[in-house]
């Protein structure tokens, strides 16, 4: 969320989804840069994990997916085994949007595309629509008006 409606690069996710347990792929991932937002079996009995850069300071999402995949292919066999038996293998882009600027694209070079696709991960883009940041209560009263939820 941020205060003006601006387009603008957040983070790529590694969503991940198998029916063996994913802990020892997300230590392995972890100690190369790679950090687990979750990894935990769901109720459907699959287990299921969120990984990101801890450090994403990029402002487009090819350079972070390049780091993210460096970590992969530097997995040893047993890590490598786990990452081949998930039924999911994803790079979730995040954008944060808004009404600026008028024209905005980015795209992943022919390089991190190729290496997705040797490593079997997909791609899938999430878009977050702009909201106003909240104003703690006594910061939203002005004289004369009191916020619709105050009554």
């Amino acid at each position: 969320m941020t205060d003006e409606p601006i387009i603008h690069y957040l983070n790529s996710d590694l969503d991940l989804v198998a029916s063996v347990p994913l802990a020892d792929l997300a230590a392995e991932l972890e100690s190369r840069g790679v950090f687990p937002l979750h990894v935990e079996q769901f109720d459907d009995g699959l287990w299921h994990s969120t990984l990101e850069r801890d450090d994403c300071d990029h402002t487009e999402p090819d350079a972070n997916i390049a780091e993210i995949l460096t970590a992969i292919e530097a997995l040893p066999p047993a890590a490598m085994e786990t990452w081949n038996a998930c039924t999911k293998r994803e790079f979730n882009v995040g954008y944060d949007c808004g009404d600026e600027p008028w024209a905005f694209n980015q795209g992943l070079s022919n390089e991190t595309l190729r290496r997705m696709a040797e490593c079997g991960a997909t791609f899938r883009l999430t878009l977050y629509p702009y909201r106003r940041k909240e104003l703690p209560e006594d910061e939203t009263r002005t004289e004369g008006h009191t916020p619709p939820d105050a009554d």
